[in-house]
């Protein structure tokens, strides 16, 4: 599986070149310019402009409008919770602690290292999200590789697939399941793992076996442990461990998620403005263009809903829970997913399995180990790319697509199928 376009002799060995690439600035503010009138930035201003103008118009009801935000505030402000605290647990180097540990772990040989990447990645989507794998983990597992002298492909190829396929088993593992878990489990994280443990370990396990066999060339041989990474605030380091350690079980304890994880970003900002003096922080640790998209698209597919797109949705998406049903929904899911972003899919197909565990379970089958194969499918996916590509790693976009596309074609009724067995549907 070459990814690689470039091939992996044109990446530098430090990536300091995808570095400086990525930090060129100019004197006179061009470069801040030039950035405010990307092509995304333009985007989500015309995305958030037109779902003020769904609200302030009534096309979305004022009474729906606060039912809306009701739901999905708590959800935003975790989000924005979360990403603050992985934020800075990196900047205090937790995350490159990580990766030291983990090429010393792999004594050199590079199918222990991948295992490590594997495990590393599959965590990191479970209790922290897939947007914090895609956007944290995936500059580690790379930047290791290289400094190791090897393939950075099937590492951050692995990245990307386990940001997505992992994240069904919590509902702090994807924006979408956070969505659902109320309805599912009236938002117990036992009860929600109780509908969704069998199709979440297809989706881990599946594609970990089709990574290794796609991979299984490039994984052989031996590599040298590289240098370990200063550290350059030991304590900030062991603040930062420790809320990561604390708020993981308190995550999943039952308790509405934005408490802990908010209580944890107060914490490390605390910790920050005491030990950080000469690195002040920026408001720019808040994940704004995130947030307004995920808020945009709730106003917008909402006041959809309110005027009649889920009667339409319910005509093709089908009803009952024996196999094929599920399967219908689930791959209903998966290309929408892929054809328009996996939240909004999940947004614009939740009304037709409302009121069905496993028929929701199903749906997060579609939306979340289906964006596999386009670009857009999932903001995990994007931000990944911007990562790699920054990194100096070039990705073959045919390519990268037809082998989600085979992946999504062997996991998504693999996890129907575990899903339907397990919930004993008829």
């Amino acid at each position: 599986m070459q990814m690689a376009s470039s091939g992996d002799d044109d990446v530098a060995a430090d990536g300091s070149g995808a570095r400086s690439r990525g930090e060129t600035s100019t004197p006179n503010g061009g470069e801040r310019r030039r950035r405010r009138l990307t092509p995304g930035r333009v985007f989500v201003a015309a995305l958030v402009l037109v779902a003020a103008v769904v609200v302030v118009t009534g096309i979305l009801p004022a009474a729906s409008s606060v039912e809306l935000a009701e739901r999905v505030g708590p959800v935003l402000g975790f989000v924005v919770a979360i990403t603050v605290v992985t934020e800075l647990a990196a900047d205090a180097g937790l995350f490159s602690v990580v990766s030291d540990r983990l090429a010393a772990w792999g004594r050199g040989r590079v199918w222990m290292l991948w295992v490590f990447v594997l495990v590393l990645g599959t965590v990191s989507t479970l209790f922290l999200s897939l947007d914090t794998t895609a956007v944290l983990v995936t500059p580690v597992v790379v930047l290791l590789a290289l400094n190791a002298g090897i393939s950075p492909i099937p590492f951050a190829v692995a990245t990307v697939w386990l940001a997505n396929t992992a994240s069904l088993l919590l509902p702090i593992s994807n924006l979408t399941n956070l969505l659902a878990a109320e309805q599912m489990s009236g938002g117990s994280p036992a009860g929600f793992v109780a509908v969704v443990w069998a199709p979440a370990l297809v989706g881990i396990v599946v594609p970990v076996v089709l990574l290794s066999l796609l991979f299984r060339r490039r994984l052989r041989g031996a590599f040298v442990v590289p240098a370990a990474t200063a550290v350059r605030d030991r304590r900030l380091l062991v603040v930062a461990g420790v809320v990561v350690v604390v708020l993981l079980p308190l995550l999943v304890s039952g308790l509405p998620v934005w408490i802990p994880a908010t209580a944890g970003a107060v914490v490390l900002v605390l910790a920050f403005v005491l030990r950080r003096r000469y690195s002040p922080l920026t408001w720019r640790l808040i994940p704004w263009s995130p947030v307004a998209i995920a808020a945009g698209l709730f106003v917008i597919v909402e006041a959809a809903q309110v005027h009649g797109l889920s009667t339409l949705v319910g005509t093709v998406a089908g009803s009952g829970s024996s196999f094929f049903s599920l399967l219908q929904l689930s791959g209903l899911g998966m290309l929408a997913a892929n054809g328009i972003n996996n939240l909004p899919a999940y947004l614009v197909l939740e009304p037709a399995a409302a009121g069905s565990s496993v028929r929701l379970a199903a749906l997060l089958i579609g939306v979340n180990l289906g964006p596999l194969i386009t670009p857009w499918a999932s903001l995990a996916t994007l931000l990944w790319h911007q990562r790699v590509t920054a990194l100096g790693v070039t990705v073959s976009w045919p390519r990268f697509m037809l082998f989600g596309a085979l992946a999504v074609v062997v996991t998504v009724p693999l996890a129907v199928l575990a899903l339907w067995l397990a919930s004993g549907a008829p």
